[in-house]
């Protein structure tokens, strides 16, 4: 056999050995998908923890700084009280409020397409059509909200695992990375720690800022919805901080839904409900953004969006939850190795 014809023979076994090995690793991870979730989703936010870790280490307690092991604790035992205080005084109202908004929904439905008919040209548009599929549609999502709770709470051991997980790859991560770097070459691999570092810096500023922003919605609209007495105004404020990470339509459609709970008792309280959040907007946007985000690298908002929207597509609350800080590190990632810049700009 000639040399040429044993090149070609050899190049075609490593093709095919190759693609034997890529469908193994896709078909591998395709059954283990649920688990490489966990492991990633206990990854990111290790990564986003990290700093926060770090801080803790630079305090002075009695002379000594804390190690990493008692700086992770500490933050471990923050956040499980600060979730056991919500799950103990704050979650049950919310249950209350999904409950009860579930079962008046479907009641109140009818009455708000009379008050629609009543003027002129109302009956056009077919509304008892549209009566009969609201009932039905509201009736379906009050089930689904209500019977989905117990869904969620089944979850607990997947997020008892991500949070061990996690305190792993707190504690343990700096050899992990050490060992990923390690399989580049040296040039590359101090090019890829440095667009990595920034991209770690870029999701924790960026999540902190948002959590920040949509935790100061939620307690200002929800303060704001009880003094105007709005029916179910601990969900409703709950509602518009979660809504609040999606840019501009999350706002919109919580507030159009508070208008409409409100508009089911007064017209003034829907005028007060549109008043709160033309002033916050107005706030939000010229004072709380600017300061908040101001150290951060800003996503676009249809980045923001089409985030969400692939993340929840692909693995539900939780894609959805990874969704903008992975959008973080593609977009650091992308800027690095796939953006042709204009070098005469630059200098």
């Amino acid at each position: 056999m000639s040399p040429i014809a044993a090149e070609k023979r050899a190049n075609t076994r490593s093709n095919i050995l190759f693609a034997v090995a890529v469908f193994l690793v896709l078909t591998i991870a395709y059954k283990l998908l649920k688990e490489l979730e966990i492991i990633y989703v206990s990854a990111l936010f290790a990564v986003v923890l990290m700093p926060v870790a770090t801080k803790i280490t630079t305090w002075k307690i009695r002379g000594r700084s804390p190690s990493l092991a008692v700086a992770i604790i500490i933050m471990l035992v923050a956040v499980l009280g600060a979730l056991s205080l919500f799950f103990v005084i704050g979650l049950p109202p919310v249950i209350n409020d999904m409950q009860g908004f579930a079962h008046e929904l479907p009641k109140r439905v009818p009455a708000a397409i009379a008050t629609v008919k009543r003027f002129p040209m109302a009956n056009s548009f077919g509304l008892d059509q549209v009566a009969a599929k609201a009932e039905n549609v509201a009736g379906a999502i009050g089930a689904y909200v209500v019977d989905a709770v117990p869904l969620w709470l089944s979850h607990i051991f997947d997020i008892l695992t991500a949070i061990f997980l996690c305190i792993y790859f707190m504690l343990e991560g700096e050899h992990a990375y050490e060992f990923f770097l390690a399989l580049f070459p040296a040039p590359e691999r101090r090019r890829l720690d440095t667009t990595l570092k920034k991209a770690e810096l870029k999701m924790s500023k960026w999540l902190f800022g948002q959590g920040l922003l949509m935790l100061t919605l939620g307690i200002t609209s929800t303060i704001v919805f009880g003094v105007l007495h709005v029916r179910y105004f601990i969900l409703l404020g709950v509602l518009m901080g979660l809504f609040n990470i999606i840019p501009i339509a999350g706002g919109v459609i919580t507030i159009l839904l508070a208008a409409s709970v409100a508009a089911f008792d007064s017209v003034y309280k829907m005028a007060g409900v549109f008043a709160f959040y033309a002033l916050y907007a107005n706030v939000e946007n010229a004072f709380l953004t600017p300061r908040i985000m101001k150290s951060s690298v800003d996503l676009m908002g249809l980045t923001v969006l089409i985030a969400l929207l692939l993340g929840t597509a692909l693995a539900g609350i939780v894609g959805a939850l990874v969704a903008v800080p992975t959008a973080a590190l593609i977009a650091v990632l992308l800027d690095e190795y796939a953006v042709q810049k204009d070098t005469a700009l630059v200098s």
